[in-house]
């Protein structure tokens, strides 16, 4: 759950500069790691599936979060 959390704030904050399983490296994380909070957070909608960048993951903008 931690990892989730920091992988979702480390997501909104590269603005789509790294891919996601870079991103996940820098912050500790192996591939299936990444892999498997990216399916946790596709699930709970999220993110979403987009081209972005290098990045092909977005945050959904449009619908209340907590803070993270």
């Amino acid at each position: 759950m931690e990892n989730k959390n920091r992988y979702l704030k480390a997501l909104a904050e590269d603005n789509g500069q790294l891919n996601e399983i870079d991103l996940g490296e820098k912050y500790g994380l192996d591939e299936d790691e990444t892999r498997s909070i990216l399916a946790q957070l596709l699930a709970e909608h999220s993110i979403e599936y987009i081209e972005n960048k290098a990045c092909n993951y977005s945050l959904i903008k449009n619908r209340k979060r907590k803070t993270i």
